[in-house]
Parts: C-alpha cells; sequence; structure tokens
C-alpha cells in the first residue's frame, strides 16, 4: 500500500520563533491582572453618547408629553383636575396679558423715535395698558375661582387657582405648556 503524502501543515507565528517558542515573553501576573481589569461602568466614547441619546430622547417624550397635557408629565403645579379646569378656562377667553410682550416691544421702538413727546406719551400708554392687564388678572381670577366652587364644591377647592388662571393670562397663548387644549370661546363644563 502506497502512503499518500500528508498536507503540509499550515505555518504560525508560534511555530516561526526559533526552538518553537511563542515568540515573545510569558507575562508576569502583574500584567495579567492589569490586562484582566475592567471598570465597573465602561467609560467609553460610545457609551457616554448612548446615554446622552437615551436621556435627550426620554426628555423629549416628556416635553411632548407635558405639551399635550398628558398627566404623567405634568409638573406637580399643573396636575389635577381643577388644575385642568382652569386651563381650559382662561385657554377658553381672550385676555388683555396676551398683548403685553407685543406692546412692550412697540413701546421700545417708539424710543427710537426721536420726539419726546412720542417716547413719554408710549411709556405713559404702557403703564396704563399694564394696569387693565392687572384689572384684567383680578377678574380672571375672581371668575375662575367662582367658576371652580360651582364645579367643584367649596370645601374641596384648591389653593392657589385665582394666581395659576392670572399667570396663565399674562402668557401668549402659543407659548403656554401645557398647549392649550380648548378653543376660544368652547368654556369648559
Amino acid at each position: 500500500m502506497a502512503k499518500t503524502p500528508a498536507a503540509p501543515a499550515p505555518k504560525d507565528a508560534s511555530t516561526d520563533a526559533p526552538g518553537g517558542g511563542k515568540g515573545r515573553a510569558t507575562p508576569t501576573r502583574a500584567e495579567r491582572e492589569a490586562a484582566r481589569k475592567r471598570p465597573l461602568v465602561p467609560d467609553t466614547k460610545e457609551a457616554k453618547a448612548r446615554a446622552r441619546a437615551e436621556l435627550a430622547a426620554k426628555r423629549e417624550k416628556a416635553r411632548i408629553g407635558m405639551a399635550n397635557g398628558d398627566p404623567r408629565y405634568l409638573p406637580a403645579r399643573d396636575q389635577g383636575p381643577q388644575r385642568k379646569f382652569v386651563r381650559d378656562w382662561v385657554d377658553a377667553g381672550w385676555h388683555l396679558g396676551e398683548a403685553v410682550m407685543p406692546a412692550m416691544v412697540l413701546v421700545i421702538l417708539a424710543t427710537f423715535i426721536p420726539l419726546p413727546a412720542v417716547q413719554y406719551y408710549a411709556f405713559v400708554g404702557l403703564w396704563i395698558f399694564i394696569l387693565f392687564v392687572i384689572g384684567d388678572m383680578v377678574i380672571t381670577s375672581i371668575t375662575v375661582k367662582r367658576a371652580a366652587r360651582r364645579t367643584f364644591g367649596e370645601d374641596k377647592l384648591e389653593k392657589g387657582l385665582g394666581w395659576y388662571a392670572a399667570m396663565r393670562t399674562v402668557q401668549m397663548r402659543f407659548l403656554r405648556l401645557p398647549k392649550p387644549q380648548v378653543k376660544r370661546g368652547q368654556k369648559p363644563a
């Protein structure tokens, strides 16, 4: 019987070294332990970037939830059926406070006119307008509390509803958070 020649063994780095060794020194115990050590929390750039992206996604989800009035994402100041009632009540009406910022911009522009009389009357007009806004805030506060008493009862009325309503009236409608859930003129039941 004829023997077939065996296939040549593949050469690898361990057989190239003289004397059949591995070609490098055996690592010491300290070197092996150092190589095995890993931080408990990976401190890599991609881990930080992933964590940052997850946090951004959570914040965006919370922002959208808050803007839509989802109770899970509302801060404590905006939670509860009475606060929702007040938001809807304020958002259903027109209020002078919504025009405070545009009025201030107009007054600033009027101060660039080099006539002292125009500048003076612009400031006086702004202060008179602010007095009307304060009056509107007081009236809104009183009417909202009265409506909340009728809806929820005298003994169950939360504190601070009037102030909450008044502060919401001075925000421009498109900047309010949570965003308005009712159209103008659509009073809550």
